[in-house]
């Protein structure tokens, strides 16, 4: 049977986490053996650490780390992912929206063949403006995933432990989790779960803080602002070009231009469009380097054969 490391990332959430822990443990102790949850704060405002610190000492399954200040909700993730010591990391949120009873159709999804699993919820509890928000981050997710699965992602996943192998060196300071575990694997799937209200508090989820993450993920695991600079200048370029081409063509056929004006502007959008181009030029090779120094892994090993011929 599969042992089982449950991530869960504490911002001022101290309200809820004593609920999430009574719900857990009856879902976890039936599906497996081994188990523990791992509750990363991250630097909350109210007494979240001071809970972890007594649920910590009432339960043995649970442990607490306690970040120095607020890093985010995937830097959090990450320290939390890094601490697991079972077969299968399960993530979900500390406000009780994503369901422990749904972790069992998530781990018969993953028992398929696939390497992470997404619950994507069925019906969302946010307001327009925070599914607005959602929307616009999965479409930068879907851009720098790469995966058919990034409009369906969510915090509830589950994943084998292995995985996180793929970014063990990774050391940037803007981390996006269902990004790094594309560096592993391309066997992503999906599965609606329940989505429950929540219960206790306000989310710390802002607009703001979905935008600033949709912006990180595009600057920092994408080059598509790049490219995008790339075909603004070859349009203007050609634009300016057509311009020209236009200016010189009317004086010869009809003698009649604005004095030096439709030249020199012509002039300078082709030159404003070739700078704008040639930057972005530049700035494909500057994005290479980038994620050179990112230390992505250039391969990782799923399995090995010993000598007589068995799979390890």
């Amino acid at each position: 049977m599969f042992s089982l490391s449950v991530v869960v990332p504490v911002f001022n959430s101290a309200q809820s986490l004593s609920l999430l822990c009574t719900q857990l443990f009856p879902i976890l102790n039936e599906i497996s053996e081994q188990y523990e949850l791992i509750l990363v704060n991250d630097g909350s405002r109210d007494k979240s650490w001071e809970t972890i610190c007594k649920l910590a000492e009432e339960y043995h399954w649970i442990s607490g780390i306690n970040l120095m200040r607020n890093y985010g909700q995937h830097n959090a993730l990450l320290s939390g992912i890094r601490s697991a010591k079972h077969d299968i990391i399960v993530t979900m949120d500390d406000d009780l929206q994503n369901p422990p009873e749904e972790i069992p159709k998530l781990l018969e999804k993953l028992g398929e063949g696939y390497d992470v699993v997404y619950g994507t919820p069925q019906d969302e509890r946010h307001g327009l403006w925070r599914d607005l928000a959602s929307q616009i981050t999965k479409l930068a997710l879907q851009n720098a995933m790469g995966a058919k699965t990034a409009r369906s992602v969510s915090a509830f996943r589950v994943f084998y432990t292995q995985m996180r192998d793929a970014f063990a060196n990774y050391e940037s300071s803007y981390v996006s989790i269902d990004v790094l575990l594309t560096w592993g694997t391309t066997y992503f799937a999906a599965i609606p779960v329940r989505h429950d209200a929540r219960q206790l508090g306000q989310s710390n989820y802002t607009l703001r803080k979905l935008v600033v993450h949709a912006l990180n993920m595009m600057t920092g695991f994408s080059i598509l602002p790049l490219q995008l600079a790339s075909l603004v200048g070859f349009v203007f370029t050609l634009l300016g070009f057509g311009l020209f081409v236009f200016v010189i063509g009317r004086f010869l056929i009809q003698g009649v231009s604005v004095p030096g004006f439709p030249f020199l502007a012509s002039t300078i959008v082709i030159f404003s469009g070739a700078q704008l181009f040639a930057l972005g030029i530049i700035g494909e090779y500057l994005a290479r380097m980038h994620f050179r120094m990112m230390g992505r892994p250039v391969y990782t090993i799923r399995s090995t054969t010993a000598k007589d011929g068995s799979v390890l």
